[in-house]
């Protein structure tokens, strides 16, 4: 069996990288997905869902080089098995996890390089650009 998850969000915060032991990169962060809809009384609703990435190697190097708090991203990955716990109201919550293959900056580039200054970076990335085992490039990079 192969089950594959998309998700089209934005990042929560940072992407945060640390090496394994044997060296290789991960790099974690967070994607909100929401819906709005407006229900049978006519109020409209809103839902976030949480999901929490992991990209590995080359993947996770490119991610924490050009991912900001804000961005729009496309994830394609695998669902990890969830993790449930009960918080402090006796609610139970689940971690929903996913192992990144594929992530692609949505954002334009006007709108990548204003969400960088606005984090004190200034410097751009490639919007809309994928990040699959390649480093990512502007629209100047289109063979076409």
């Amino acid at each position: 069996m192969y089950q594959q998850i998309t998700l089209i969000g934005n990042l929560g915060r940072d992407p945060e990288m640390r090496y394994t032991p044997s060296g290789t990169a991960v790099t974690n962060f967070s994607v909100a997905t929401s819906r709005s809809w407006t229900g049978q009384d006519g109020q409209r609703q809103d839902r976030t869902v949480w999901f929490r990435v992991a990209a590995w190697e080359r993947l996770a190097e490119t991610c924490n080089q050009y991912l900001t708090k804000g961005q729009r991203v496309l994830v394609v990955g695998e669902m990890e098995e969830p993790s449930t716990w009960t918080d402090r109201e006796g609610n139970t919550r689940a971690s929903l996890e996913v192992r990144a293959r594929t992530v692609r900056f949505l954002n334009t580039r006007a709108e990548g390089e204003a969400l960088a200054q606005a984090a004190g970076q200034g410097e751009s990335y490639g919007g809309g650009a994928s990040a699959e085992g390649s480093e990512p490039g502007g629209e100047d990079d289109i063979p076409f």
